[in-house]
Formats: C-alpha cells, structure tokens, sequence
C-alpha cells in the first residue's frame, strides 16, 4: 500500500472539495443570512487540513495500485462526508447534532436524498443551495472530477476511475483516455444541468429553486428547497420537466456521449439495458395508474399523472415526491418501493443494483430453465447479440448475493435498535439503494430515529453508492496482506 500517495490524493481531494463551499458563503452575503461564518469556517478548516496532509507529501510521484484506489475511494467519501458536515454544525439555524450533520452531508453527496430535517422552506438560502449543491457533486462522483486532474499532477487516474465507476463492467472506457474519458461525463452532466435549470425556470420556478433544483435531478438525489418537494410547486410542467431528466440521468452516461458525438438517437433504442429500463418503468407506472383509477385514490387525469411521476421518481431513487405514495392502496408502497433495487442503469446517477444486473439475472434464470429442459445443450447469456462471460454472471451473482445479505443484516441491527419492521426494513431499503424516502416513520423524514440508527444508515448510503465491493474489500484480511 502506498500511503504517502493516498495521502497526497487525500489531501488534493479536501482542497478541492474546500473551494465547493465558496458558492453557498457568496450567497450567504447575497441573502445576509446569517451563515457565513459557518461557511467560512468550513472552508478554512477543509482547506488547511488537505494542506496539512498534502504539504509534507506533494514531491511523491507513484502510480496508483488497485488497492490503493480502493482505499482512496472510501477514505475519501467517508472524510469528504465528515468534512462536508462542518457548515451544518456550526450554522445557527440549523445547527445540526453531530450525527444528524453527517447523515445529511453523507444523504446529499451519496445522492440518497434522506434528511433528518424538518421546516426546510425556512431554512438560509445558504444552506440550502449547499444542500443541493453536496448532492450534484455527488451524483457523478467528485472523484471522476478529479481523475480529469490528477493527472497533470503525475498521479494516475485508472484504479480510481475503476473503483468509482457504478455498473457490473468496470474496465470500460468512452475515451482511450481516463482523463478525457472523465472530462466528457462532466461535459454531459453539466450541460444536462444547465438545460434542466432553464427548463426549471421558464417553466415558472425562481431561478434560485430552478439551479436548485436542477442539481438533485440531475444527480437523481431528491432533496429540495421545500417541504413539500416538487409538489409545492404544483405545476404539470414543471412536473413533466422533472420526469424528462429524472429518466435522461437514470439511463447509462455513455450511451448519452455516443448520441453527442454520433449526433443520432438510434443507439438508445438498440441498447437493451435501456430498452428493459423504460419497460419496467412503464409497467410499473400502467399498474400504479389502473389501480389508482379503480380505487378511485384520486381523479382519472390526476391518477395518471401522479402515478407516472412516482413511479419514475422512486424508480430511479430520485425521491421527489407530489403525493404520499406511502399511504397509496393496495401493494402500491411496496410495489414502488421495490423497483428502487433495480433502480438506474449502469454508468447513470441512479442507485439501486442497477438494471443491468436484473436484467442479466433474469436472462441466467431464463437459461437454468432451458437447462433443465435441454441438459446437454450449450446455452449462452446475451445482451443484444454479444454473448455475457461466465465471469461477468459470477459477479453478477455475487453483487446480488451480497447486497441482500448486507439487507438483512442492517435490516436485523435496526430491529435490535427498537424499530418497527415496516420502519426498519424500508430504511434499510431507501437508504441501501439511495432513495431517500421510506415507509412507516421515514416516510417523511429521518430525524425521529435513534442515533444509532443514523450510524447504520450512514453506512449504508456510502455501501450503495459505492456498490457494496468497494467497501467491504477493506474489511477482508487479502486486501491488507502484502
């Protein structure tokens, strides 16, 4: 292990990440809300501690390991939720607790969308925007940022990339370049931003709540200025605004640079990890529909469009929210609840395990099945007409088998902290596939739960957004074995 480039990359990371806080102190000045001085504290202490480790360091010059990207990977969204906790423990409103400080800070930059707090359309704008803003650096991974600078730095970007990258296949990559690869995924995430918060705006929002706004959907994370979420605004459009990019960033990233530098949308169609993606959204939505209509929950019109912008919303673990879907008839709750596990395609914003990887699950069923009819025949898993290794399937399952054995171990620890079921499981759920809303007592929010609690759920937001591996490699005896 190389720690004295760990802690080069560390302490760069922290420096950079300090800079992110100046846009929430400028409007503090804007506004005269009162949060300054938290902000400015937050930045002197990130900056002058990423200082403090970069400093008796910055002449090293190695390449990156496997392991150590790795280790960087998690010791970078563990410090950066700490550090990015700071502003919301020293602000006077809200002037969080320690462990409701870094639940938020780690809900917004793993794109959960989970908060523990309440009155948030009486919150400084500040503080606010900051939210927002935690939120959008995290949905494409601020370490994908960094790779596009690393470099010039002498330091290589690969096994972070790797160790950043959500999705089943890892070693895949939209340029020959890492750093040009990194470059064109923020080039797309930030112009997809910059159009949602012009739709936001000219579809009637403040232009403050529209680049607000912009931000959790873009990363598919589901906070917002208002209680209320979406629904405070009360607008079809902005509604439909919303289900546009919630659906464009939940689909996999590079089939977005293909259509920009092909200039056609042919390929989204001949994708069939997109084709199943639309699919399950589209069922899921007809079936939320029919059975809104027919228990008469709410009005034809009304019952169709809530229902598609739930679906579509909880699908993708955005988590905005235009009804309680949580007090919907029947099976809905769980029914919504559910498709969050699949959640968005591989290389998107999206949580969940990925569509991909239920996809190919259900192609390795559909194939044990004709295996049993046909036992000597030779039948291989396909995605359009390239044939999936047996490797790939290997850890497909294992993800699997893992990520629900993570469930119900969390799901148990809950319980022993006095949950109820309802409540415990779905938290696991919500903030495991980095949802955000859940059912029971986290319908709502988060802030009535035990600290303990909080700090299993912590745990599991940086689990999800890291994809399970990623995390509990460091916990295997291997991983440190030289």
């Amino acid at each position: 292990m190389r720690y004295r480039v760990i802690l080069k990359i560390l302490g760069i990371l922290l420096m950079i990440f300090s800079i992110t806080m100046l846009p929430a102190l400028l409007v503090s000045f804007i506004y005269e809300d009162g949060a300054h001085q938290a902000f400015l504290a937050g930045f002197a202490i990130t900056l002058l501690t990423g200082v403090f480790l970069w400093l008796p360091v910055y002449r090293v010059r190695e390449d990156l390991r496997t392991r150590d990207g790795f280790l960087i990977t998690v010791l970078f969204w563990t410090v950066l939720g700490l550090f990015g906790a700071v502003p919301l423990m020293l602000a006077d409103y809200p002037h969080l607790r320690v462990v409701d400080a870094v639940f938020e800070s780690v809900s917004g930059l793993t794109t959960t969308g989970a908060t523990v707090m309440t009155g948030i359309d009486w919150l400084p704008p500040s503080i606010l925007l900051y939210r927002q803003q935690l939120q959008w650096l995290g949905g494409m991974g601020i370490i994908v940022l960094a790779v596009a600078i690393l470099p010039m730095l002498g330091i290589g970007g690969m096994q972070l990339y790797r160790a950043e990258t959500p999705g089943p296949v890892k070693d895949s990559k939209l340029t020959p370049r890492i750093t040009e690869t990194a470059k064109a995924l923020w080039y797309i995430y930030l112009s997809l931003t910059v159009v949602c918060a012009l739709g936001y705006w000219l579809a009637g929002m403040t232009a403050f709540d529209a680049i607000a706004h912009s931000f959790s959907t873009v990363a598919i994370g589901g906070f917002s200025t208002h209680d209320a979420s979406i629904g405070y605004f009360d607008s079809p459009i902005i509604e439909s605004i919303a289900i546009f990019f919630m659906l464009v960033s939940g689909v996999n990233f590079g089939l977005h640079f293909f259509a920009w530098r092909q200039r056609s949308l042919s390929h989204y169609f001949q994708d069939p990890e997109f084709r199943f993606y639309l699919s399950l959204l589209g069922i899921t939505a007809l079936i939320a529909f029919m059975i809104l209509a027919l228990t008469q929950t709410y009005p034809v019109n009304e019952a169709l469009r809530r229902s598609v912008f739930m679906v579509v919303s909880i699908a993708t673990t955005t988590g905005f929210s235009t009804a309680d879907f949580a007090n919907w008839p029947v099976m809905l709750p769980f029914l919504l609840f559910v498709t969050a596990f699949a959640g968005g395609c591989a290389a998107s914003t999206g949580g969940g395990m990925k569509v991909i990887r239920i996809l190919l699950i259900l192609k390795q069923g559909y194939r044990e099945i004709k295996r049993l009819v046909h036992p000597n025949a030779i039948i291989s898993v396909k995605i359009g007409n390239r044939p999936i290794s047996d490797r790939v399937l290997e850890a497909v399952w294992g993800f699997f088998s893992v990520y629900m054995l993570v469930f119900v171990i969390m799901l148990i620890a809950l319980l022993g902290t006095g949950l109820d079921q309802v409540t415990a499981w779905s938290a696991v759920g919500a903030t495991l596939n980095n949802l955000g809303p859940g059912l029971g007592d986290v319908s709502v929010h988060f802030g009535n739960l035990n600290d303990t609690a909080k700090w299993i759920l912590c745990f599991a937001m940086l689990l999800g957004r890291l994809e399970v591996f990623t995390l509990l490699v460091l916990f295997t005896p291997i991983f440190w074995r030289r």
